[in-house]
């Protein structure tokens, strides 16, 4: 699975929380004139940044998809019917407050009873599958490509190299993240309280080299955010560094013993459980925040709305651990969930090297034959996806699309101007199809509780939201046509952006092959068109 790996990586000892408790710029402009207006720029209320996704650039000088424009100005009063999206991810937390409405249920199987009710391979697949079993933690696909040893090939001597690269990386992570806690705990036991603000720090006396040094990293970093998020944020930073040692970077772990089955056999399917939240339900939190975008229930007062929350039943598909997911496990997961209904598979997971990449083009293709539009995010690294592979995709080495039912999706921020597209967001004129939402988005995580992330793993689950509403309303659409409106009917803008680690500057309508944002209030009116032809 992509991670954001520079939010994690800090600069040096004064964290890098830029993020935590800023505020984000909007403008204040009509959306038909946006790229011909100066800027305007200002706070965007809690409320508003809750569920910028659904506001509207014209009316809320917020660059949303119009989401609450579609709800209150074409669908209010109207009724569709539902679609089943599958969310293929880490799994989900299926007892959650604000899912548990929209969590699908299997009708042909009959719960606890031991038998494959519906004849379709698994047991007792109330909700879904998970198969992954019991396992939680993964290598990197390059990683695994290293342990079946050196075949003389070019991508075994790329992977060395950025296994070495990273291992480096992980290791000097680690010597931050340790000297961090290590003055963490030195400050808390000489206040004699965990909780301690800048100015105890600052009132600190104190002739002991080691605790000035620790009290003066301490105050850098809480003139930049809280003791609270500090204290998030360095959980977060401790466990992505030890993941990266322990689990995704380690020759010598083996995260597949536990599963059972061998990942290089496509016809060994007899695996996995029907747990889809996961052995832990932490472990369900990106799975649980993707699901959120889709169908958390609207206007109930709890945490955010899902874009199609009244419209759907997610499936829930555990095929992605901590670490590289296997190509075989998306694959089946994907052919899973078009067996089981899905009109719409969201995959908010991605990687840079593929052993059977066949196998998930074979599993894309299955669903364009049964009318299943995909949906996957673009990644997190900041490339430019012209120049690179990403995994997977519809179309690799710049070859025509395998299929006309994939949408790959970037990431935009809650600003107007220069910094639209998301810090982390890949892009490609070519091989990126259009820009949603993916920085700072609310949604549901594990056990009622609700979280900002950001990732083109939120981009793409906003995207799917809004094919589910099409779908819905205008279910005779085909999944061909309901890409096609989504690209077409898109919010064109043509302000420069900067892409890229290297800040490169370029139009935003340069940046994706649309050249636009998703726009679900311009989307259903097209829809809408295209139906009655």
């Amino acid at each position: 699975m992509t991670i954001l790996k520079s939010y994690y990586l800090f600069a040096g000892l004064a964290l890098a929380l830029a993020s935590c408790g800023s505020t984000q710029n909007m403008v204040t402009t009509p959306a038909e004139n946006i790229d011909k207006m100066p800027m305007k720029v200002g706070k965007i209320a809690e409320n508003d940044l809750k569920r910028w996704s659904h506001l509207d650039l014209g009316k809320d000088t917020i660059p949303g998809m119009s989401v609450d424009k579609a709800y209150t100005q074409l669908l209010k009063g109207k009724k569709g019917t539902k679609v089943i999206v599958g969310v293929v991810d880490s799994g989900i937390d299926i007892d959650h407050e604000d899912l548990k409405p929209a969590i699908w249920t299997n009708p042909k199987e009959i719960a606890g009873n031991g038998k494959d009710d519906d004849n379709n391979g698994y047991i007792d697949d109330i909700h879904g599958w998970n198969f992954l079993g019991d396992a939680e933690h993964e290598n990197m696909e390059y990683v695994r490509i290293l342990k079946k040893g050196d075949d003389g090939s070019e991508t075994y001597r790329r992977a060395k190299a950025e296994h070495e690269k990273d291992m480096q990386e992980a290791m000097q992570g680690k010597q931050q993240v340790d000297f961090i806690l290590a003055g963490d705990k030195a400050i808390a036991d000489h206040l004699k309280k965990k909780n301690y603000t800048l100015d105890d720090v600052k009132k600190i006396e104190t002739t002991d080299p080691a605790l000035m040094q620790y009290k003066g990293m301490m105050m850098q970093i809480l003139a930049q955010t809280s003791k609270e998020e500090f204290d998030k944020e360095i959980e977060e930073f401790k466990d992505y560094v030890y993941g990266q040692i322990n689990y995704h970077l380690n020759l010598q772990f083996d995260g597949r013993k536990v599963v059972g089955d061998n990942p290089d056999n496509l016809n060994d399917k007899k695996y996995g459980n029907n747990n889809v939240i996961g052995p832990e339900k932490k472990g369900a939190k990106h799975g649980t925040h993707v699901a959120g975008i889709i169908a958390q229930t609207r206007n109930n007062n709890k945490g955010g709305d899902g874009v199609a929350s009244n419209n759907v039943y997610i499936m829930a598909v555990r095929a992605v651990p901590d670490g590289d997911e296997y190509d075989k496990d998306i694959a089946l997961g994907i052919r899973y969930a078009v067996d089981n209904g899905a009109k719409v598979i969201n995959g908010s997971f991605g990687k840079y090297y593929s052993v059977h990449r066949d196998w998930v083009h074979d599993a894309i293709k299955y669903a364009a034959s049964k009318d299943v539009l995909v949906i996957f995010a673009a990644g997190n690294e900041s490339y430019d996806l012209d120049t690179m592979n990403k995994y997977p995709t519809d179309s690799y080495d710049g070859q025509p699309e395998i299929s006309n039912n994939v949408l790959i999706i970037g990431a935009t921020a809650p600003s107007y101007g220069s910094e639209m597209v998301a810090g982390f967001s890949n892009y490609g004129k070519n091989s990126v199809d259009i820009f949603a939402p993916g920085e700072k988005i609310y949604a549901t995580t594990p056990s009622n509780t609700y979280q900002y992330l950001q990732g083109t793993s939120m981009a793409s689950p906003n995207v799917a939201g809004v094919a589910a509403l099409i779908r819905s309303y205008y279910p005779s659409l085909t999944a061909a046509q309901v890409k096609q409106i989504i690209m077409e009917s898109g919010t064109t803008l043509t302000q420069k952006i900067t892409v890229g680690e290297a800040k490169e500057v370029k139009p935003f309508n340069e940046v994706s092959k649309s050249g636009k944002i998703v726009n679900a209030y311009n989307a259903l009116l097209m829809a809408g068109k295209m139906a009655k032809k």
